[in-house]
């Protein structure tokens, strides 16, 4: 691990904070806002454009200017050729840019290389939302390697739960070098809903479900089985089903077939993040296998149905906010059924807790960077800047 470089007395602490899709600008946007805020940061957007369009139209509405844009994306790209253009674009960035310390956020291969560029020139590194696991190495791929990898690399581990520390922990990651922050998603959410400027997808006042599907590991004959589910829940005369179309031909392939101009089924293209937001905020039921809206939704009361076979955040599913119902069509359609159907059953997880914390994550992030890089933070109410998340 590269040491830690501290400004000189009285120098703004230079932050580079790397990004490349739409959830990173998410998530990084609150840390963004609270440098941005205090005297002591001086904070600078490398985006490498990993999530082309729809990174753009989420920096415009998030207000967030990039001062690199490294424009990485080829069409179909492998995998292989898109990390390759990321370690040198980014270690470009890192030599000229100078920062006194590299800004990462979850499991992206933007994430990864970012973590590793600033590894190889020898700057300290913080990762936000550190520590999520499924324990298998290829689901969801490449985000559960590419999270495995950057663990080593990094000085500050921002771990949105108790759960995620402790996986931290057991892979040897010192203590003193972890702090449960609670996910900063939460802090974007509640920022966007507060300025009340996005619009709802839903048409109707039937029981609203909200779909998104995107992983690589679904996509395919599963994500097909997955759309021809949705085809049979869209015929209960109740429902209305909003489903954002993921720029991915793979995505798109699967699903048009399938659902394209079915009754009570409306296909749009990807809402920008303040529309999706109210558009959540007025579902009655999430069906995804988003890692993100296994955060957002718990916040709004809203019951998520997650279409994987496993879950790097088992927090949501243990507060009972969340099930885990895996990809086969019979397993989705009965357990939608259940909760349109169990009014108990879905008050139950519309009232859980929300286990991903209370909206101040981004501000623990950034008192801490100060704390350990200038020895000016302020502490949180917590005493040690720490969050205890049930």
């Amino acid at each position: 691990m590269p040491a830690t470089h501290l400004p000189h007395r009285g120098d703004r602490i230079r932050a580079a904070l790397v990004l490349g899709t739409r959830p990173e600008a998410i998530k990084l946007a609150p840390v963004l806002r609270a440098m941005s805020a205090s005297p002591l940061f001086e904070p600078a957007v490398i985006s490498t454009g990993q999530h082309r369009e729809m990174l753009d139209q989420m920096l415009q509405r998030l207000r967030m200017d990039s001062s690199r844009d490294l424009a990485v994306m080829r069409d179909r790209q492998r995998l292989s050729g898109l990390t390759a253009r990321l370690i040198s674009g980014l270690g470009e960035a890192v030599r000229d840019d100078k920062p006194d310390v590299v800004v990462v956020q979850g499991d992206t291969t933007t994430a990864m290389t970012g973590a590793l560029a600033a590894f190889y020139e020898g700057v300290p590194v913080a990762h936000v939302e550190a520590g999520l696991r499924t324990g298998v190495i290829g689901n969801p791929f490449p985000e559960e390697l590419n999270r495995r990898l950057v663990a080593p690399m990094v000085r500050w581990h921002f771990a949105p739960t108790e759960g995620s520390a402790a996986n931290l922990r057991a892979e040897g990651v010192p203590a003193g070098d972890i702090q449960v922050t609670g996910n900063t998603v939460i802090d974007n959410l509640l920022w966007v809903l507060e300025r009340g400027e996005g619009r709802s997808a839903f048409a109707t006042s039937r029981r609203r479900v909200l779909v998104t599907l995107h992983r690589r590991e679904n996509q395919g004959d599963t994500m097909h089985g997955i759309a021809e589910a949705l085809g049979e829940l869209a015929g209960r005369p109740d429902v209305e089903i909003v489903l954002p179309l993921h720029k991915s031909p793979a995505v798109r392939e699967a699903l048009l077939p399938v659902l394209d101009g079915l009754p009570h089924v409306k296909l749009v293209e990807p809402l920008d993040y303040f529309d999706f937001a109210t558009t959540l905020a007025a579902c009655d039921l999430v069906l995804t296998d988003s890692g993100g809206v296994q955060e957002e939704a718990p916040t709004l009361g809203k019951p998520v149905l997650v279409l994987r076979t496993t879950t790097e955040r088992p927090e949501a599913v243990d507060a009972g906010v969340a099930l885990l119902v895996g990809t086969e069509p019979a397993d989705v359609v009965g357990a939608a059924h259940r909760l349109l159907d169990d009014r108990a059953a879905y008050e139950r997880m519309a009232t859980a807790v929300n286990p991903f914390g209370d909206g101040r994550a981004a501000e623990r992030v950034v008192n801490r960077l100060a704390l350990d890089l200038a020895g000016a933070g302020r502490s949180t109410e917590s005493g040690e800047g720490g969050l205890a998340v049930a």
